[in-house]
């Protein structure tokens, strides 16, 4: 149980799948937030911009029959699935309930940014800074362009 005065702060692993290279980052971010703020985080730490839609699926295939979340949801007048759930109102702390607990974050569906997000740990820690939504804990590999030119070979 999480005392008063302190907050839930979650510890991610994201790997970034289809590039063929170890590229992962490691990000702590409170899991009071949305999973929009956790989209944002995974796409900042890699360099890219939040320009796209999104989606977390708890299969690699992101298959929509198990659970799923998606930005579709939070948009007016877009088409949705109706099983899917909001990345909006959907705290990260109701998505993730313990570590080791995988789901599959595709980032725009015309590019297909494909990663894994782990639950690596769920801390206790004072209320985090007013202003300091997530931090990322560590990098490896070189993340690669978002938009990179294909005539320069891309991926």
């Amino acid at each position: 149980m999480i005392s008063k005065g302190t907050t839930s702060s979650y510890i991610f692993e994201v790997q970034l799948k289809q590039t063929g290279k170890q590229i992962k980052r490691v990000i702590k971010i409170a899991g009071s937030l949305s999973l929009y703020n956790l989209a944002d985080a995974i796409v900042c730490a890699f360099d890219f911009d939040l320009d796209h839609c999104f989606g977390f699926y708890d299969n690699p295939e992101y298959d929509p029959s198990g659970i799923f979340y998606e930005l579709f949801t939070d948009i007016d007048e877009a088409e949705t699935t109706p099983e899917a759930k909001s990345v909006k109102r959907t705290k990260i702390s109701t998505a993730w309930k313990k570590p080791g607990q995988k789901m599959y974050f595709l980032f725009d569906y015309g590019d297909g940014w494909q990663f894994v997000v782990t639950l690596k740990e769920v801390i206790a820690e004072k209320e985090v800074k007013r202003g300091k939504k997530w931090e990322c804990l560590s990098k490896t590999g070189k993340a690669p362009e978002q938009y990179p030119s294909y005539e320069d070979g891309g991926l």
